[in-house]
């Protein structure tokens, strides 16, 4: 990414609101009069979710929404293109290699970085609590907890909590920050991520920023958060090879970090 002069003083967050605009306001009015935010959706084989997603993310909230299509087979891309995102495509395989991808595509101008799954499993509409710590200039990174808001029956599968209680132990222990969640919706600041230099291009996305974050002093903020389950089958914590893999590697992100 390139270097980002001074955060300017972000709009107050009522300015986003749909409520606030004028009946006859168009997106594209919404999108420009929006806060410098950029929405980043990882995506692979999401057909059937994508459209749900996109449609639910708040008008007038995010400036611009960008879809990081991981090798689809499906018609992921043309969906996206169909509610407005922009596309770009990463062919090499991983979680991380699609967000930054998606990151290498930030417009100049955007300020604050939204990560957002493309399964609906996330609740869009909770974007706006999610991004407010950072408009109102008390965080550099505002994590959505599922821990701490609310999860539909069976969305968190059982060795999803352990092993989100075992790596925030983990954290803990190595970092004295205390979180109580690795959830991959969340905002960041750009200025944030240049100071975190992100690395891995897999499963320890997560754990590798707050990590950092925690090691750099940066002022994180966790949000509550719903949570429910994704629509189709998820390629990770859908099974047990997966959880395993992903669960190797957020361990094995931990006990490397210094």
């Amino acid at each position: 990414m390139p270097p980002m002069p001074p955060m300017p003083p972000m709009p107050p967050l009522s300015a986003a609101s749909p409520a606030a605009a004028a009946p006859a306001e168009t997106a594209a009015d919404l999108a420009a009069s929006a806060p410098p935010v950029a929405v980043i959706l990882p995506a692979f084989n999401e057909e059937a979710a994508l459209g749900e997603v996109l449609r639910e993310i708040p008008r007038g909230l995010a400036r611009w929404v960008i879809v990081a299509d991981n090798g689809s087979s499906d018609r992921t891309p043309e969906v996206a293109r169909a509610h407005g995102a922009r596309v770009v495509f990463e062919p090499v395989r991983g979680y991380g290699a699609a967000c930054w991808r998606g990151l290498e595509a930030l417009p100049k101008d955007a300020r604050v970085v939204v990560f957002l799954d493309a399964d609906h499993s996330d609740y869009p509409e909770d974007l706006r609590e999610l991004v407010r710590p950072i408009l109102d200039g008390e965080a550099d990174l505002a994590i959505g907890s599922r821990t701490l808001g609310r999860a539909e029956r069976g969305a968190l599968l059982p060795h999803q909590r352990f092993g989100n209680a075992l790596a925030t132990t983990l954290i803990r222990w190595k970092t004295g920050v205390r979180y109580t969640d690795l959830g991959p919706f969340r905002a960041v600041t750009r200025e944030a991520l240049e100071r975190i230099a992100m690395q891995d291009r897999g499963f320890g996305w997560t754990v590798e920023m707050q990590l950092k974050a925690a090691r750099l002093g940066l002022r994180v903020r966790e949000v509550p958060v719903r949570y429910r389950k994704r629509i189709g089958v998820s390629k990770i914590s859908g099974t047990l090879s997966g959880s395993l893999r992903a669960g190797w590697v957020i361990l094995r992100t931990i006990w490397r970090s210094r």
